[in-house]
């Protein structure tokens, strides 16, 4: 993906440089913001491909920013990958709640960094022009990134997201849970297979608005699917 350009937001400088090498490595060019109000000015002015955003900083959290940015119609477009800190896992949700596309989870390698990153902007790039996929009442609207049953925005996190945008796009169809893995996860991420069920579980509670979650259906000893025609076993 040749002349993306990265934003890299994190009050650390160290990490700041690990992550402007690791990308200029896989030829993206990089752009460095050490808060959210230099990172705001750097947005607006750059408009970059992709924001790389550590979750806490100093005045202005990554979160607040990321917030900020899916509110305004200008950025709301523009990804954005979280880093968290082991320690921030139980308040992940809330960040992905808002928009974020993805989360890495420090430390980790070059590798999964670029892989992640290079999945994100692929999907983002398959969305400029796509046009919403709407089942009965669920509205999922690839550009916005936001999902809806009826006029209720519905909250889900990024893996959440795939998972739904891929049954969609896959209806009446059964998938193992090794296939679900490359399709939503890819080859480049080792998750376990039991991984799918917890996801499976988060989707389904984030659709149980007029019984949107009984499209998610198992098919036992198999895996599961998306279909608005057989009633599912769960």
């Amino acid at each position: 993906m040749p002349n993306k350009t990265i934003l890299i937001v994190d009050d650390e400088k160290a990490i700041r440089d690990m992550l402007r090498i690791a990308l200029e490595m896989a030829d993206y060019q990089c752009l460095e913001a050490g808060d959210a109000q230099e990172a705001h000015s750097l947005i607006i002015d750059e408009k970059p491909d992709l924001i790389l955003l550590d979750w806490m900083m100093p005045g202005t959290s990554g979160i607040e920013l990321a917030r900020r940015l899916k509110r305004d119609e200008v950025t709301s477009r523009i990804p954005i990958i979280m880093l968290t800190a082991k320690g921030e896992e139980d308040n992940k949700v809330q960040g992905l709640e808002i928009g974020a596309d993805d989360y890495i989870t420090k430390p980790f390698s070059p590798r999964e960094l670029v892989a992640r990153l290079k999945a994100v902007l692929r999907r983002t790039d398959n969305h400029q022009d796509a046009e919403p996929i709407v089942v009965g009442e669920l509205c999922l609207d690839p550009i916005s990134h936001r999902v809806t049953i009826g006029e209720t925005p519905v909250q889900m996190g990024p893996t959440e997201y795939r998972l739904l945008e891929f049954f969609l796009t896959h209806q009446e169809r059964v998938y193992t849970r090794s296939q679900l893995l490359d399709h939503v996860w890819g080859g480049n991420v080792y998750v376990e297979e039991r991984t799918v069920d917890v996801h499976i579980r988060r989707l389904r509670k984030a659709l149980t608005l007029d019984d949107h979650d009984r499209f998610i259906q198992t098919v036992r000893g198999t895996g599961y699917r998306f279909s608005t025609k057989v009633t599912a076993v769960n």
